[in-house]
Formats: structure tokens, C-alpha cells, sequence
């Protein structure tokens, strides 16, 4: 293999150390080997940067290593030309396996050139991310706490989704309200709460909510009610962050938005997930494959056999 990098490095990560393997020497001859364990505390990983740094080393590979490659690369970065690695593409041949040895093989394929980066984006856009991801998950819990009071209803013999389209829009959201408090709902205080948009009738609301609640029913709906709304004030924050950080990127959120089916919260994973530098993919079918929405190839014997999209590990 022709090498193309005079000083390099590999890391075998971990979570409590990282091995580094430095190959440096002229790329005519065979490279001289400096092996060496650093601790990864914050302390350790600056030792790291500085015994690089000595070394003169200009790119260091490493794997992505579930989320343990993530504070190496804070530390590192800027000083270093870094390279993250798919663990699937840069697998050794069978046999023995240590740490020296996985640092040591990671090194010789950088040297070489064999390795191809994963997308990293920037800090503001890895922040960016982790936010539109914990909204989507805090999301399926609302989901799943308003199936949970969905539940409860239909037990207690609460037949408010029969008249309401949505029981957690305004009017439905009165009327849970006076339940959980354990009102009794006249006729009168029933109009109140209803929105004079609602399509259904007085009637048909005070017999649909004509049930036979217990104790028991209002703790329940309670504890889902209350975590809902938390849940609730924690998405309207983290909606607030999310506006703050999309900020420097106002057009790409306007052009985004411009596209059918796609609105503003859309268009923040979008740059979230996939950045605005689309220089970094070095095609549209790349970004497609990195996305996960295209189809791999695979040919046998003459005959191409049907292969389902992959969907590759988001950093």
C-alpha cells in the first residue's frame, strides 16, 4: 500500500482509556512506531493532545465508538485534522486483537489513505441536533402519556373522544381539567368550557362525559395529566433554544420551509441532522446514501438481487 501521509495516528478508544499508535517517518520507507495509553479524563486527553503535538502528527483516525470517540474529538479538534471512522468499513482480517493492534491497523490505513471520514458537523450543529432529537423523544412521551389518559377514559366510562375530535384542544382540555378536580359539570359550566367552534352538542358532550369515574380513575389521570404538561413546558423550551441556535441560519430555514410537507420544525432537523455546507457530500446520491434512503447495491453471478435501504448510525 503507497502511503500518503507522513505523520499519523490511530486510537483504539474506550471508555476509561484510549490507545494512540503514531506512525511517522518518509512515505518511501517503513514508518517508525510510538505506542502510547492515555487516560480519558480531561487531563489525560490534554496529555494526548500535547504527546501528538510533539510528534508533529497532522491526522488522527478513530472509530466511532458509541459516544466515547465524542470527547476526544472536543479535545482535539482544531489542533488536528480528525477523521471518524465507521467501524463496519475498517474492520481488521481475523486473528489476534488488542487495543495496540486495533490503534496500530487504524494508523496504517490513514497512512495509506483507505479510511473515508464520517460527517461530523460543527459544535452549534452537533448542539443543534441533540436538541431536535431529545424534542422528538420528549414528543413520543407526550404521545404516550395521552394515550394513557385515553385509556383511563374509556375505563371509566368517559366517552369524550366520540365528540371531540382532539379532547386535548381547548374545550376537551376545560373539561379534564373540572374532571380531575372532581367539578360536577352543569349544563351551564359545560357551555362555558366548550368553544363555540366545537361541532358537537351540548347534550351529546354532557352524556359522553356522564361516566362512572372512581378515586381511582382521577389519581391516574392525574399523574398523566401532570407529566404531560410538564412534558409540554419542556418542549416549549427546548423550541426556544432551537429558534435561538437556528438563527445565523434564517435563509436555509425560509428555503426549507418553502418545500411541500415541510415546515419549520422539519426544516430544523433537516440542518440538525445533515448541516447547511452540503460541500462535505460529494454528490446528492452520497447524501442520499448517507441518509439512509437508498438502496445498496447487490449483484450475483449476473443477477441483482433485491436489497432493502440502509439506515446508517446518525453521529
Amino acid at each position: 500500500m503507497e502511503a500518503m501521509i507522513e505523520r499519523c495516528a490511530g486510537l483504539d478508544v474506550h471508555q476509561e482509556t484510549v490507545v494512540a499508535c503514531v506512525l511517522f517517518g518518509p512515505l518511501d520507507k517503513k514508518p517508525k512506531t510510538s505506542i502510547e495509553t492515555f487516560s480519558t479524563t480531561t487531563t489525560g486527553l490534554l496529555a494526548l493532545s500535547d504527546w501528538l503535538a510533539t510528534l508533529q502528527v497532522s491526522d488522527v483516525v478513530m472509530e466511532s465508538t458509541g459516544v466515547y470517540w465524542k470527547p476526544i474529538w472536543n479535545i482535539l479538534e482544531g489542533s488536528f485534522h480528525l477523521v471518524l471512522a465507521n467501524a463496519r468499513h475498517v474492520k481488521n482480517v481475523p486473528g489476534r486483537k488488542t487495543d495496540v493492534k486495533d490503534a496500530e491497523w487504524l494508523a496504517k490505513l490513514l497512512r495509506c489513505g483507505l479510511i473515508e471520514s464520517n460527517f461530523v458537523p460543527p459544535e452549534d450543529i452537533r448542539d443543534l441536533r441533540d436538541l431536535t432529537r431529545y424534542r422528538k423523544k420528549l414528543i413520543h412521551h407526550r404521545t404516550s402519556e395521552q394515550n394513557r389518559i385515553h385509556k383511563i377514559l374509556q375505563d371509566a366510562n368517559i366517552k369524550l373522544t366520540s365528540v371531540l375530535s382532539d379532547i386535548f384542544g381547548v374545550s376537551g382540555r376545560r373539561i379534564l381539567e373540572a374532571i380531575l378536580n372532581g367539578e360536577k359539570i352543569e349544563t351551564d359550566g359545560l357551555r362555558k368550557m366548550v368553544d363555540w367552534r366545537t361541532k358537537a352538542s351540548i347534550t351529546d358532550i354532557a352524556n359522553a362525559i356522564n361516566g362512572r369515574i372512581r378515586r381511582h380513575h382521577r389519581d391516574m389521570l392525574r399523574y398523566h395529566w401532570e407529566h404531560m404538561s410538564y412534558l409540554e413546558q419542556t418542549i416549549e423550551e427546548l423550541e426556544k433554544q432551537i429558534d435561538q441556535l437556528l438563527s445565523p441560519y434564517r435563509k436555509e430555514v425560509e428555503l426549507l420551509d418553502g418545500i411541500p410537507g415541510v415546515n419549520k420544525a422539519a426544516a430544523a432537523t433537516f440542518i440538525a441532522e445533515m448541516g447547511v455546507d452540503m460541500s462535505v457530500f460529494k454528490s446528492a446520491k452520497h447524501l442520499a446514501s448517507w441518509a439512509g434512503v437508498s438502496p445498496g447495491n447487490y449483484e450475483s453471478a449476473g443477477k441483482k438481487k433485491r436489497v432493502k435501504p440502509h439506515k446508517e448510525i446518525k453521529l
